[in-house]
Formats: C-alpha cells, structure tokens, sequence
C-alpha cells in the first residue's frame, strides 16, 4: 500500500530523516513510535501530501488508496452544530440526498443521459462506502465505543474524549483504505481508552498509528514503525516483543562496546607513549611508528558501535525540592467544595494532603478534574485551604497557559529567572534540547518536547507541591519512564490527574476518585484491582509485575556490567512475555 525508499528531510534547524525505509501492507495495524520531536507528524504529513514537501527519495503510495485522518488536536469547537449520528453519517447523508434529487430530476427530464451518469457515479460512492448499512454500522460502532447513548445528542454537548472516539468512528465508516492517527489517545479517562482500543482492534483494514500509550500499543498493532535518531526500523509482531528484541540487542551491543571501548583505550596509552618517545627522538621511524598507531585509532573509532535504536536519549527530570515539609504536616485542605457551570460538576467536596503524599486524581473527561486543579494552584476560594509553607507549581494539559509560544526556548527560561545563557543551555541540556534548538520558537517544537519543556520549568521552582494535569500527555514512552522515576524519588507533594495506569500504579500513594459529582478515596490495592478487572485479564497484573522486576534486575545487570546475568534473566523475562 505504502513503500517509502532511502527517504531524507531537513528543517532549516534540525535533520530529520537520513535514508529511511519501510513498507505498510494492506491490512496491517502499524503502530508508529519514536521519541518527541523525532519527526513522526512529519512524515505523516509527508504522507499525506507528498506535493507540499522536497525530499530525496521515493514515496510509492498506490493511486487507489483512500486515507482518512484523525489529529491529535480536538476539531470540537470547528465543527458545526449538529447531532452526533448526523456528524458521523454527513458523506452518507450527503450521498444519499444527492441519489434522491437525481432521481427526481429523471421524472421530469428529457435528456436524462448525463443524470445516470451522475447517478452512476453517486451510486458506486455510496457502494464504496456501504452505504445501503450505514445507519446499522453507525449502531455498532457506537456500542462498541460505550457511546450508544449518544446517539442522538448535540456535537457540543459531548466532553473532549467522546468527540475524539467519534471522529475515530466517523474516518471508520467512511471505509477508507488506510487511517492514519495522530496520538488519537491524548486525554482519554480510563473507560474512553478501552473503547479505542475496541474501535481500532475492530477495524479490518490499515492502520497507521501514533501513539506513545503503552496500553495500546500492548493490545492493538501487530507492526511496529520505530523512528529514532534520523533512522528507523520496522518490526513485524507485538510492542511488547520488540521491547524485548531492542533489549536483547542492548545486553549483545554493550557487552560488544565494553570490548571496543578496552581496546580503544589500550591503543590510546601506546599512543601517548609513542607519542613521548617521537618528541623526544630524532629517529623518523618513530614518528611512522606513530602515525601507523593514530590511523589504527581512527579505525577503531570508525567502527565503534552505534546503536541509534538502543541509544536512546531518555530526559533528566529532577523535581527535589530543598523546601521539605514536615511529614505529617497537611499542607492542602479541600472542605465542602463545589463547582458548577451549565450544571453541577462538583458537589460538596471535601479531602486533604500530607506534605509527603503523592495523589492521583482520576474521573472521566468532563468531570471537573482540570477545573478543580485550577481553583487549588489560583487559592482564591473559600473551601480550598493551602499551608503558609507550600510553594506550588502547576503544569497544564493547555500548554499554552504556561508556555509563551511565542517565545524562544531561550526567553521562556529568561522569563522563568534565570540569568544567562550558559545557565539556561546547562541546565535546559538535561532534558533533551541541545544548542541548536534554544533560539527556536516553542510553537514550533512537537507536543512532547512542549510537555518536556514545561515539565523543565515545573522542577526549576523548586516547589514542594505539584499540581499535575495529565503530565504523561505526548510524551513519549522513554519520558514517560523518566518523569515517573522523577517523582518516585520527589520529596514533596503531589495531586496529578492522570488517564495513564501505569504512572499512577507505578508513582502513586493512593487516588481521589470523582463519582457522582463528589470525590472518594480508594487505596491502591483497590484502584488496580478495578482497573484490571474492567480491562484486563485475570493474572494480567501480576505478570506484569513480575516483568517491570526482572527488567529492574537487567538494567543493573548492565550498569555492573555482568552480561552473564543479563542474559539469564532476558531468559525469564522472555518467559513472563509469552504469558502477556
């Protein structure tokens, strides 16, 4: 369907691709991953639009290939008013009204060859996208996504998520040969994210997907297209097998460098010793000696191992404050809260935080999470009581409440207080952004890097409370892991509202729940096991346990580097794979 050949592209500031390839056959489910700013909603444009672009290379998609698009960005407030099954079935209804006035036109009409022929052509439209069943598919999909409730209401009464699964179902039902999806899971609760995952499994033609959810890409792609480092690799099979191949590869390349990197060393030293005897002897077949010995080093250099797959630059995020709090102190007191809008979101409302407690708040989209959030970090409410010793800082699920997207990465970190360059490219060079891109616009940097930077300007408070609004949002999975390494060992407080279970299992003390417009605290153990028994299999969690352990176990393996013991536990690890 896709062939992409030796394919090269450069922005002004950065090189994107250099000789990449792939293929994407009929019926295949592609996950596409790789990590922010990489260049994966480029290459989808490119896709979509080769004209736009001057690359080298070749791009052969075939002539017949219908595409559909979903955008990672909500469509909501462009789309007229209109019911949720009208949204859906607008080509089919079109279709439909323009066979019905053709056919009326023929009553009356005394030369009707050019109306069959654009009856002809209306009707293998309407054929092409099954068009005698579309009010029953339209059903199915709806039940299958938990939206057949749905059917009936406005476009604008439905929160962010629902619309994301109805533009899922409506690219769907207009049968198109390939779908492409730009991280179509952004912000989706807990129960929105199932019923993606059901539409996308559903769906018998091809996909090709950007998503950085580890849930998805655990239960929906049998391909993986993985750009990284100007290069890319295409995998046949499950994410979680090719993690395990990238790991393998990583235990096989590093026991391979320590080899390299010996002898690099050992040449070294006979360098510089020859180097002293050449100084210090007039003899020229000493100074050959030397350059012999220099041309072996560059060799050796030469071959070194590069592993751009393995080699993968994950952020440091540091979120330690040195304003620790007393442990049993509370430091946010929530009494009799409400909130409403057109309608009461939150009803009397009431918990409270410790200075060392790290808390998820979790409710399906709509539900007042983002608005509560807000109310807490302003402190200009009545109900809402924060101690005289908290700093806070907030991130936003909005970018653009925290980022100037105007700004260079630069002046943002100027405006955040810091004092020089040098100081801001030191400490700015932790995260992934290197000297090229600090004079770049942030609104011309991805969505993740977006999420990196903010979560940069978030640890530079020095805050010992965090407000967190979906931190996890467009980033890729290595940040993903970074961030909650980040704030298992932060010494503060955090409230997070998150979607991802894997961040809140893996970093959380405990979670808020909002149900039936007030709030309720569950335990952990009570919060997994809801989540897995709605979404998972019964063992599920506990294999999954047992494998985040051994994958703990490898990667201090490596840093001691005792390569015999790597391979022993991939060999469990592997194992534990089968199960999932």
């Amino acid at each position: 369907m896709i062939k992409v050949d030796n394919l090269s592209y450069s922005f002004p500031q950065k090189n994107l691709y250099d000789k990449i390839s792939f293929t994407i056959e009929d019926g295949q489910h592609c996950a596409f991953i790789g990590t922010s700013g990489s260049g994966k909603s480029t290459l989808i444009d490119i896709i979509m639009d080769p004209e736009k672009y001057l690359f080298d290379g070749k791009l052969d998609i075939d002539p017949n290939c219908r595409i559909g698009y979903v955008s990672q960005f909500s469509q909501l407030g462009k789309v007229k008013e209109t019911t949720v099954f009208e949204y859906i079935g607008e080509e089919f209804i079109k279709l439909q009204n323009e066979i019905t006035s053709i056919c009326a036109e023929m009553e009356t009409a005394s030369d009707i060859d050019t109306l069959l022929e654009r009856y002809q052509q209306a009707s293998d439209a309407f054929d092409a996208i099954n068009g005698d069943e579309f009010e029953s598919n339209i059903n199915k999909k709806l039940n299958l996504a938990n939206l057949n409730k749905h059917k009936d209401l406005m476009i604008s009464d439905l929160s962010g998520g629902e619309f994301k699964l109805i533009q899922v179902i409506k690219e769907m039902l207009n049968s198109p040969d390939l779908i492409i999806m730009d991280e179509p899971d952004v912000f989706l609760d807990f129960e929105n994210l199932n019923s993606l995952k059901n539409l996308i499994n559903s769906y018998k033609k091809t996909m090709l997907v950007i998503t950085h959810n580890r849930y998805l890409l655990n239960h929906c792609f049998n391909k993986i297209i993985h750009l990284e480092n100007m290069g890319l690799q295409e995998f046949d099979g499950r994410y979680i097998d090719y993690n395990f191949s990238l790991l393998q590869t990583k235990i096989e390349l590093q026991e391979l460098a320590i080899a390299d990197i010996e002898e690099i060393e050992r040449n070294k030293t006979l360098i510089n010793k020859l180097r002293f005897i050449a100084t210090n002897n007039s003899d020229a077949s000493k100074g050959k000696t030397l350059k012999a010995r220099v041309k072996i080093q560059e060799r050796l250099e030469t071959r070194r191992i590069k592993a751009p797959f393995v080699d993968i630059k994950q952020p440091y995020i540091n979120l330690a404050s040195d304003n620790k709090i007393e442990e049993e102190t509370i430091i946010l007191k929530v009494n009799d809260y409400s909130v409403s809008f057109d309608e009461i979101l939150l009803e009397n409302v009431s918990f409270e935080i410790k200075s060392n407690e790290k808390v998820a708040l979790i409710g399906s989209n709509g539900s007042g999470k983002t608005t509560l959030l807000r109310e807490i970090f302003k402190n200009n409410h009545d109900s809402i009581e924060i101690n005289k010793d908290v700093k806070l800082a907030y991130l936003s699920q909005l970018q653009v409440e925290i980022l100037n997207e105007s700004n260079t990465i630069i002046e943002e970190f100027f405006d955040a207080g810091f004092k020089t360059n040098q100081e801001i490219k030191s400490y700015i060079s932790n995260y992934g952004f290197d000297e090229k891109v600090m004079n770049q616009k942030i609104e011309s940097l991805s969505g993740g890097e977006k999420n990196i930077l903010q979560l940069a300007k978030v640890a530079s408070n020095n805050a010992n409370l965090l407000l967190l609004d979906e931190p996890t949002s467009h980033l890729d999975t290595y940040s993903q892991i970074a961030l909650e390494k980040a704030i298992e060992n932060y010494n503060g407080a955090i409230l997070m509202i998150s979607h991802d279970y894997y961040s809140i299992i893996n970093c959380m003390d405990y979670v808020l729940i909002i149900e039936d417009k007030t709030i309720r605290k569950i335990s952990m153990r009570k919060f997994r096991k809801m989540i897995y028994s709605n979404h998972f299999d019964k063992d599920y969690l506990e294999i999954e346990q047992k494998k985040k352990s051994v994958e703990t176990k490898i990667a201090l393996a490596l840093k001691d580097t005792d390569f015999e013991l790597a391979k022993i536990l991939s060999e469990e690890l592997e194992k534990l794979i089968k199960l999932l």
